[in-house]
């Protein structure tokens, strides 16, 4: 049986992606900092098809060890999908430095960690992979997510380092890049950007491209045709333009 560990796994696409990978015949291991919502996901589940573990990303003792406990009672990790994130919105200045620093320590720190503490159970399985969550966030540092935008840059830049140095071991690490999604993450959350660009993806779109690429082979996974084409568009475009456009865009 294929097994995967999904962190953030409570809520939103986290849970999305272990509802379709159960729904698929996979043991999934549920992780979050709280183990009532992964209970009220699992609770018709068959019990030898998932593991439950109550685990902060940021906490790296407390992390490697709850992934050591789930290797170990299920016997290997073939998918290891860093979910877990946080986001705000507003003006830098205007977001209390704590909060920066949170934003960066679940989004980078939590993927650091659980990265490191995974990879020596990944490696003994070749061909197993590292799917994270990055975002069109990504493209081009966006006005109103400047630590958040930065985060998923990280993720990126990761990925791309990950997936040279572990093919070694026969690991492939890619990542997710999707535009604005609707999740408890972004709701009740307003800016300009997200008003023009619109909220057309849901949390059961994002699992489907998690899904593909747990069988795929490619490091990039962007979601949604609009965005797709978007990428080309930055690709050809001098960077005072990008720029301009993305001041058009967030109204900044």
């Amino acid at each position: 049986m294929n097994t995967i560990l999904i962190t953030g796994a409570a809520s939103g696409i986290g849970r999305a992606s272990a509802e379709r990978f159960y729904k698929a015949g996979w043991c999934v291991g549920l992780f979050d900092i709280s183990a009532q919502p992964l209970a009220e996901l699992s609770r018709t589940w068959q019990p030898e098809r998932f593991r439950i573990q109550v685990a902060d990303v940021t906490q790296e003792e407390q992390i490697g060890a709850a992934i050591d406990r789930f290797v170990e009672d299920v016997g290997k990790l073939d998918v290891l999908f860093n979910c877990a994130g946080v986001l705000e919105i507003g003006d830098f200045e205007s977001i209390p430095l704590r909060r920066h620093h949170q934003i960066l320590d679940i989004n980078n720190k939590g993927v650091l960690n659980c990265c490191y503490h995974a990879l020596r159970h990944l490696k003994n399985n070749p061909g197993a992979r590292v799917i994270s969550m990055s975002s069109a966030s990504s493209l081009y540092g966006v006005p109103g997510f400047a630590s958040y935008s930065a985060s998923k840059f990280f993720v990126k830049g990761l990925t791309e380092a990950l997936n040279v140095e572990w093919s070694r071991y026969g690991i492939k690490v890619m990542d997710i890049e999707p535009p604005f999604v609707k999740t408890p993450m972004l709701a009740g959350k307003q800016a300009t950007i997200i008003e023009r660009m619109g909220v057309n993806l849901t949390a059961d779109d994002i699992a489907e491209a998690v899904f593909a690429a747990a069988g795929d082979n490619s490091i990039h996974h962007p979601v949604s045709a609009p965005y797709k084409a978007l990428r080309v568009v930055r690709k050809l475009l001098p960077d005072v333009a990008t720029r301009t456009l993305m001041k058009l865009m967030s109204g900044y």
